[in-house]
């Protein structure tokens, strides 16, 4: 993979995340793709892939997924075969590239995009797995504005024990805000996300205080 030659802060989206797969910021091989410990770590993937599996295996009709911030397909490849088709998106070239060529089945189209600003596909369900714990408040209201047009949606978030004040603002980049004590809450300020039902799925306590992994679903 070639170097990237970035400028000023604050970089663009695309650029920030793509210098976190250049330099390996979350680890793993530093000759592979690899999107950190959350898309890898069975006692985090395995719970989620079950929940997530149950759910759009409750449809007698398979729902079209689309999934906003796939990494490196780790866990999106164990969701394909309960889906009519399944939309794997992200915003860094070089990944979406290297997933095309690893992964491959006759529902499944890999696109490259910034879920920020760009067209989504169309579908009946979007799932968000810690994805907006990366971003600015901008870029989360765009999103959220996005989501509208799918029936359901699984937001996936790491999120402080306890008490905390949610949604405080960051550059979009490697880090989230749980360093701040926040975390993000869509249904709070300064978002006021409107949904007709809420039910959480799974929370996963994380050990030495390192928060909790949360994953709901809203019904649009």
């Amino acid at each position: 993979m070639k170097k990237l030659i970035l400028s000023k802060q604050p970089w663009p989206t695309k650029a920030t995340m793509s210098q976190i797969y250049e330099k390996n910021l979350w680890g793993g091989n530093p000759t592979e793709f690899y999107s950190g410990e959350g898309s890898h770590d069975p006692a985090l993937v395995t719970p989620y892939i079950e929940v997530v599996s149950n759910f759009l295996k409750s449809f007698e009709k398979p729902l079209t997924v689309c999934d906003l911030g796939c990494g490196d397909f780790n866990v999106g490849k164990q969701l394909v075969e309960y889906t009519a088709h399944y939309h794997a998106i992200d915003i860094v070239p070089a990944l979406i590239e290297h997933n095309k060529t690893k992964f491959q089945a006759s529902n499944v189209t890999f696109h490259c995009l910034d879920i920020a600003v760009d067209e989504l596909p169309k579908g009946d369900c979007a799932l968000l797995r810690q994805v907006l714990q990366h971003l600015s408040n901008k870029e989360v209201q765009q999103i959220l504005d996005k989501l509208k047009h799918f029936h359901y949606v699984i937001l996936t978030e790491h999120i402080p024990t306890g008490d905390f004040e949610p949604n405080k603002d960051k550059i979009s980049g490697q880090g989230i805000r749980l360093k701040q004590n926040s975390g993000m809450d869509v249904l709070a300020a300064p978002f006021h996300w409107k949904v007709k039902e809420v039910k959480e799925l799974l929370s996963l306590e994380l050990e030495n205080g390192k928060g909790r992994i949360v994953t709901t679903l809203y019904l649009l």
